[in-house]
């Protein structure tokens, strides 16, 4: 009841965190006419936030798709009534769990493990997404000139 199709919705977000690693804004300061100094706001636009965006659009069309892919390999397996694909547009994070609950009732105690990877997949990513953002933080800050005491 496992393809790679769920397997790779599932472990598709773990590419998201790979690249946001790769993100490392700067903040820079500008005077304005009125002298006044202020971030430049574009400033945090480098091309790894570029890349992080368009790789978040193709993540989430990849998911899609993938998501039509494993519905034709579950109905070729002999799955009568399998999750629909098009959960997938509202999210990822949805197909799985219904696609899993769906492969649990037909093959009883089967078909779960892509729900707890997915829970995994979730935990990793707020770990590693707190520790970029402290570190984030801290950054802005001292390049804000505000000292950080620990």
């Amino acid at each position: 009841m496992y393809n790679p199709f769920i397997w790779a919705i599932t472990l598709l977000p773990l590419v998201s965190i790979l690249l946001l690693l790769t993100w490392q804004p700067e903040f820079r300061m500008i005077t304005t006419r009125q002298g006044v100094t202020t971030m430049d706001p574009f400033s945090m636009y480098t091309p790894g936030y570029f890349l992080l965006m368009g790789s978040s659009f193709l993540i989430y069309g990849l998911s899609v798709f993938f998501a039509f892919l494993d519905r034709q390999r579950l109905l070729q397996s002999g799955v009568v009534r399998p999750f629909h694909w098009a959960w997938a547009f509202l999210s990822a994070i949805v197909y799985v769990i219904g696609r899993s609950v769906i492969v649990n009732k037909v093959a009883p105690k089967r078909g779960l493990l892509p729900v707890w990877a997915i829970i995994a997949v979730f935990v990793i990513s707020m770990v590693v997404t707190g520790i970029w953002m402290s570190n984030f933080m801290q950054s802005m800050y001292s390049q804000f000139g505000y000292s950080v005491s620990t």
